[in-house]
Protein backbone atom coordinates (compact mmCIF):
# COMPACT_ATOMS: atom_id res chain seq x y z
CA UNK A 1 0.00 0.00 0.00
CA UNK A 2 2.56 2.23 0.84
CA UNK A 3 4.24 2.22 -2.61
CA UNK A 4 0.75 2.70 -4.53
CA UNK A 5 0.46 5.99 -2.63
CA UNK A 6 3.88 6.64 -3.16
CA UNK A 7 3.56 6.55 -6.96
CA UNK A 8 -0.09 7.88 -6.97
CA UNK A 9 2.20 11.13 -4.94
CA UNK A 10 -0.92 10.69 -1.79
CA UNK A 11 -0.26 10.23 2.15
CA UNK A 12 -0.13 6.45 2.63
CA UNK A 13 -2.67 7.38 5.30
CA UNK A 14 -5.23 8.69 2.79
CA UNK A 15 -5.16 5.96 0.89
CA UNK A 16 -5.41 3.45 3.80
CA UNK A 17 -8.61 5.42 4.54
CA UNK A 18 -10.49 5.42 1.49
CA UNK A 19 -9.48 1.04 1.06
CA UNK A 20 -11.23 0.82 4.72
CA UNK A 21 -13.99 3.03 3.54
CA UNK A 22 -14.38 1.12 0.15
CA UNK A 23 -14.27 -2.20 1.69
CA UNK A 24 -17.10 -0.74 4.29
CA UNK A 25 -19.00 0.08 1.44
CA UNK A 26 -18.70 -2.96 -0.32
CA UNK A 27 -19.56 -4.93 2.74
CA UNK A 28 -16.36 -6.58 2.90
CA UNK A 29 -15.83 -4.84 6.83
CA UNK A 30 -17.44 -3.98 9.73
CA UNK A 31 -18.15 0.11 9.42
CA UNK A 32 -20.32 3.01 8.26
CA UNK A 33 -20.63 3.12 4.58
CA UNK A 34 -20.22 6.68 2.76
CA UNK A 35 -24.09 6.85 2.64
CA UNK A 36 -24.53 6.07 6.18
CA UNK A 37 -22.06 8.78 7.17
CA UNK A 38 -23.86 11.36 5.19
CA UNK A 39 -27.20 10.35 6.60
CA UNK A 40 -25.16 10.90 10.60
CA UNK A 41 -23.39 13.76 9.67
CA UNK A 42 -27.30 15.23 7.88
CA UNK A 43 -28.91 14.03 11.12
CA UNK A 44 -26.83 15.83 13.66
CA UNK A 45 -26.81 19.13 12.04
CA UNK A 46 -30.88 18.68 12.40
CA UNK A 47 -30.44 17.82 15.76
CA UNK A 48 -28.12 20.99 16.60
CA UNK A 49 -30.79 22.87 14.61
CA UNK A 50 -33.67 21.98 16.21
CA UNK A 51 -32.33 22.57 19.76
CA UNK A 52 -31.01 25.84 18.91
CA UNK A 53 -34.57 26.63 17.37
CA UNK A 54 -36.33 24.81 21.01
CA UNK A 55 -33.74 27.17 23.06
CA UNK A 56 -35.15 30.45 20.88
CA UNK A 57 -38.75 29.38 21.14
CA UNK A 58 -38.36 29.03 25.21
CA UNK A 59 -36.48 32.45 25.40
CA UNK A 60 -39.54 33.73 23.66
CA UNK A 61 -42.09 32.32 25.99
CA UNK A 62 -40.19 33.47 29.04
CA UNK A 63 -40.08 37.21 27.63
CA UNK A 64 -43.88 36.75 26.09
CA UNK A 65 -45.24 35.40 29.64
CA UNK A 66 -42.84 36.48 32.09
CA UNK A 67 -42.97 32.74 33.45
CA UNK A 68 -40.46 30.16 32.19
CA UNK A 69 -42.32 26.97 30.84
CA UNK A 70 -40.68 23.90 30.18
CA UNK A 71 -40.89 22.06 27.25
Amino acid sequence: MRQVALDLGIANESLRRWVMRADADAGVTDGLTTDERAELTRLRRENRTLRTEREILKKAAVSSTGERNTL
